[in-house]
């Protein structure tokens, strides 16, 4: 069966910046479809246009359907994956939260975005349930994403955590062109999902 990943960039991101079109390139290379859509209205990300874009583009998910999101495109894949009815093969979440510091708002407006993506409840369990695995991958030095989030994420989503050293956002604004890890934790999923 044909191996699809879907990987969402985060808030005000694109698919050329940082390790995106990187990662999409070395999975297609390994013969695994691999996809970095422009989200909608990138620099106020709204969930429900989000959610809904991406399950468009996904149509109809299955155990060999697999997601890398950075930043709130994490958030994006699990509110996605909270109404989904069937299980996926897995997820590697970059930089994702559920909390953020003070410093990952610019103005009023920016935390009138943020508002609904970190008050708007979402149902951990059944998230848990359609995922086959998921890995979350933080930094120690995040700007925007304090360490408790390694916790939560363990808690809540039973997730395996990498913190690393000194990566910051993990994306675009720390210049990083290539992640190997990500690839890596991304090929150990795929290969220990079941066969469809």
């Amino acid at each position: 069966m044909l191996k699809r990943v879907y990987i969402i960039h985060g808030w005000a991101g694109y698919p050329e910046e940082c390790w995106f079109l990187w990662l999409e390139e070395e999975l297609e290379k390994r013969g695994i479809q691999a996809e970095v859509p422009l989200m909608p209205e990138a620099e106020a990300p709204k969930i429900d246009t989000w959610v809904s874009f991406l399950d468009n583009l996904v149509e109809t998910p299955d155990e060999n359907t697999y997601f890398v999101g950075h930043s709130i495109g994490v958030q994006t894949i699990l509110r996605y994956l909270e109404k989904a009815h069937t299980k996926v093969g897995g997820v590697v979440a970059v930089a994702g939260w559920y909390t953020l510091t003070d410093d990952a708002f610019d103005d009023e407006k920016d935390k009138q975005t943020a508002q609904p993506w970190l008050d708007t409840p979402m149902n951990n369990e059944k998230v848990k349930h359609t995922i086959n695995h998921i890995t979350a991958i933080f930094s120690d030095n995040d700007p925007y994403v304090p360490l408790e989030n390694k916790d939560l994420f363990e808690d809540r989503l039973g997730a395996k955590t990498i913190v690393v050293k000194g990566k910051g956002h993990i994306g675009g604004s720390d210049n990083i062109k290539e992640y190997p890890l990500i690839l890596d934790e991304l090929l150990k999923i795929i290969v220990s999902s079941p066969v469809g």
